[in-house]
């Protein structure tokens, strides 16, 4: 294993599909037994990124270590390392729960004498003591995400990588998942997971903000909240927060309005005093105000914030370059 605990370490890693940059010379490290989660919307790069740490794809350039072994030269010593649920699940639905678990047996090679024990392991797990006979395609999709998690470690891996494991499945799935997560971690299995949920977000240890192929920020949720936050945020309620959104975008130095439940979350340019232009703006269009004050902006303000800043940057970097 590499030295420091840590268990994945990634330097300048880049990916492309012929002209198109997936992964842009992006650069962290995991440690061991936490739950490192990837924060981004769909096509940023995390699924890309996770099928190369597996072993799937082959970089471009950089390097990435997983549990010490090299990705590149090593991605078979990597994979008896890991184990890998996708958002597909990978299972076969036209064999059994306890076929399916047969097979994955099969692959990851447990050995004879404990094949039973981690089938029952397995089954217990994900509640289908009941639905072991049953057809896979015949399961709700909590029990398929379950039975799914539970191939991918069937041979107790010291590392999970979990891709978008969540989506399509219900609330109520979702959160008793997350319970399998956290007790996995607490055993300390390392969970690396990519989401593009906010509130899962919030249950990793350590995230990584990843947009159009780059890292944008790196830290555990409360350093992002309270540190990476390019703008300030205020919160504020009023009587229409609908018609107070169009109305405070045209207030100098508010740079976005979004609508957080009942209130509204205002960024506006670090250490800039917007105040009375707020509560002026709200008079004039006959909108009553019935609270303001700084807030701790939510993981979603930060990335929306640093999206936004980075599209900036992108911009101004391709109008110098066609000056």
């Amino acid at each position: 294993m590499s030295p420091k605990s840590f268990v994945v370490e990634v330097e300048s890693m880049v990916k492309t599909f012929g002209s198109f940059v997936a992964v842009d010379h992006i650069s962290f490290k995991v440690e061991a037994g936490q739950i490192f989660g990837f924060l981004g919307p769909n096509g940023s790069g995390k699924s890309t990124t996770i099928r190369m740490l597996c072993g799937i794809l082959m970089p471009k350039s950089g390097k990435a270590l997983v549990y010490g072994f090299d990705v590149i030269r090593e991605p078979e010593r990597v994979k008896e390392k890991i184990g890998y649920m996708s958002q597909k699940f990978s299972l076969y639905d036209d064999l059994t729960v306890k076929e399916n678990i047969r097979f994955y047996s099969g692959l990851y090679r447990i050995p004879k004498e404990k094949k039973e024990e981690r089938a029952r392991w397995v089954i217990n797990m994900a509640g289908l003591s009941e639905r072991e006979n049953s057809l896979t395609r015949e399961l709700s999709g909590g029990w398929k995400q379950r039975l799914a998690l539970g191939c991918s470690i069937l041979h107790e891996p010291p590392i999970l990588f979990l891709d978008e494991p969540t989506s399509g499945v219900d609330p109520v799935s979702r959160r008793n998942f997350w319970k399998l997560i956290n007790t996995l971690s607490d055993k300390g299995v390392t969970v690396f997971v990519t989401t593009h949920y906010m509130e899962e977000a919030e249950y990793c240890d350590t995230l990584a903000l990843i947009y159009r192929g780059r890292i944008v920020a790196q830290g555990s949720p409360g350093i992002l909240k309270a540190e990476a936050m390019p703008e300030d945020v205020y919160e504020l309620e009023c009587g229409d927060p609908m018609a107070a959104m169009e109305a405070l975008k045209g207030v100098k130095g508010i740079r976005e309005v979004a609508l957080f439940g009942k209130l509204l979350h205002i960024m506006v340019e670090r250490d800039l005093a917007v105040s009375d232009e707020v509560k002026q703006t709200l008079e004039t269009h006959h909108i009553s105000l019935k609270g303001y004050s700084k807030s701790m902006p939510s993981l979603e303000d930060v990335f929306v914030a640093l999206v936004k800043e980075d599209d900036r940057k992108r911009l101004r970097s391709e109008a110098s370059q066609r000056a």
